[in-house]
């Protein structure tokens, strides 16, 4: 049995300076309805996978939960312990005694990025327009630029009409190549409010002499507004700035640094915090996917600055922890590390960004613990599958896709699967069955896995390959629009994807929902922003 916390303590934890990581190891859909404000979504479906990088130092204070009933909390204590993590607790009560002992639990994710993003509009006054003012405009021919502040795969659903996408963290770095006139206005956009407001004052805070502008209530205020948007345009940020002066914006970038007190700190201190065994520091690149994808050094995680502002809980578990930004220039690591501080993080910029780290080569850990304590599926293609079961061999098929991918096309005959109910969904007394999962995360199938050895079962095989594939090999493939029926479906969060499906109350009710966490956060929770801006946080929008 694991060692309890109360509810009453945790929060004085959460609040005493000191590095807590709060962990949910509820399932997506089930932390999307209720979770306390600094919980971090870990679901159990792929808890090792993801704990090292959530949570990098073994003696971390970790307190993880569940609703208090399921007992998925104790499990995770339990692995996280067998992975070397030392100051493990479970919050007794779970989210039901968070609420008993008087405490708030909020719907929605990323919800301590959507709260700032509300503090920030009223203590920058950041200047908006409507959907309905800016199509007039636009109808009209007026000089304006729209700028969708959301990676590329969002914007690639719905955009604005005409709208170009440059991703926050790229829009001061891009903005000459994408705006060359000063006269022009600018509108940056995304789905709802708090990326088009920290894109805005982005470009504003950096001195772009431009009339910057956030889209009220982005893409779903445009809908709300009886407009059209567009789907599947692909007129994107240049891979390559030309027009930008590298040079000048890197020297702006540095006087902001400067100006608003965010450190630039050099290789050899980042290798120093990096062996300190008692303080938590995290490595984070925070360029474009492609320039990733291209090259980067070992050791450090990457981390879009536009989508690490939006989602510091998808990075982030460790709260009071250390945070090193590098990029090649500087400019997008400062003007990330720049909204990180006022959300209360304790950001740095490396100084000479990946020159810098280069020197560190070799000297910077690689997690991960958990690679080696997990199984390893070994892999069947989609051929020999078919082969083996036109043979008639016995096969238990396991999908532990998204419920939805899942509903949309599966292998016929498998069942749906989720690790926290593997027990439920597989049969009694067939754990000498052969198991095939299907999955499309590897770290989910070797969570599963795991899960399937405690219970008795053999090592499984893993499905290669995608349902286009599958078909092309002759294995049938199904769909079940029902199936697994919604209350099931404890990985999907309905309201927040809902909004994005056409479905316009859904999206009201968002908006709502975003507009209204200033009234719903306490004292504490709101003193630990701290906007640059000289005007107070509670100064009318």
């Amino acid at each position: 049995m694991s060692e309890r916390i109360g509810a009453a303590d945790l929060k004085e934890w959460l609040h005493d300076g000191r590095e807590i990581a709060l962990l949910d190891v509820r399932e997506h859909g089930e932390y999307g309805e209720a979770h306390p404000f600094y919980g971090v979504s870990l679901p159990y479906s792929r808890f090792e996978a993801e704990l090292e990088r959530l949570v990098p130092r073994p003696t971390a204070r970790m307190v993880v939960y569940d609703d208090g009933a399921s007992g998925v909390a104790e499990r995770a204590a339990e692995r996280a312990r067998g992975l070397g993590y030392t100051d493990v607790r479970v919050l007794e009560g779970g989210t039901a005694g968070w609420a008993q002992q008087g405490y708030r639990l909020f719907a929605g994710v990323n919800v301590v990025s959507k709260a700032f993003g509300e503090i920030a509009e009223r203590a920058y006054h950041t200047p908006s327009i409507s959907a309905e003012e800016l199509h007039a405009r636009l109808a009209r021919g007026e000089d304006i630029v729209v700028l969708d502040g959301r990676p590329v795969d969002e914007y690639r659903k719905m955009n604005i009409p005409g709208s170009v996408c440059c991703p926050n963290g790229e829009l001061v770095y891009r903005i000459r190549d994408l705006v060359p006139d000063a006269e022009t206005t600018v509108v940056i956009n995304c789905a709802g409010r708090t990326r088009s407001i920290i894109g805005a004052q982005t470009l504003r805070n950096f001195g772009i002499r431009n009339n910057v502008l956030a889209l009220r209530n982005g893409t779903m205020g445009w809908r709300l507004a009886g407009l059209e948007l567009e789907h599947g345009s692909n007129r994107l940020y240049p891979r390559v700035p030309e027009r930008t002066s590298v040079g000048e914006l890197r020297r702006r970038a540095v006087q902001l640094a400067e100006r608003w007190a965010v450190p630039r700190i050099d290789a050899q201190t980042v290798a120093a915090w990096l062996s300190e065994p008692d303080r938590t520091t995290y490595v984070l690149d925070v360029r474009t996917p492609e320039e990733f994808a291209e090259g980067h050094l070992a050791g450090a995680v990457h981390a879009p600055g536009g989508q690490l502002v939006q989602a510091t809980d998808h990075w982030l578990a460790v709260r009071n922890a250390r945070v090193v930004l590098v990029d090649d220039t500087e400019v997008r690591a400062i003007m990330t590390a720049s909204w990180l501080r006022q959300m209360g993080w304790d950001a740095v910029a490396l100084a000479d960004g990946m020159e810098a780290w280069r020197t560190l080569e070799g000297r910077v850990p690689v997690p991960y613990r958990a690679d080696g304590a997990l199984p390893r599926p070994p892999e069947v293609g989609p051929v020999e599958l078919a082969a083996r079961m036109r043979g008639g061999s016995p096969l238990l098929l396991v999908d532990i896709r998204a419920s939805k991918a899942y509903r949309a096309a599966h292998v016929a005959g498998a069942r749906w699967a989720i690790r926290p109910r593997a027990d439920q969904a597989l049969p009694k007394g067939s754990e000498r069955e052969p198991v095939v999962l299907i999955a499309d995360e590897i770290g989910k199938a070797r969570c599963f896995a795991q899960e399937l050895c405690g219970m008795g079962f053999a090592v499984p095989e893993l499905l290669t390959g995608a349902p286009e594939q599958w078909t092309a090999a002759g294995l049938p493939v199904e769909s079940t629009p029902d199936d697994p029926p919604d209350a099931a479906c404890i990985d999907y969060l309905f309201f927040v994807h809902d909004r994005h499906d056409g479905n316009l109350d859904a999206a009201r009710r968002y908006l709502e929902w975003e507009t209204g966490l200033l009234d719903q956060i306490d004292a504490r929770e709101r003193a630990a922003f701290r906007p640059f801006a000289q005007e107070s946080a509670d100064a009318p929008a």
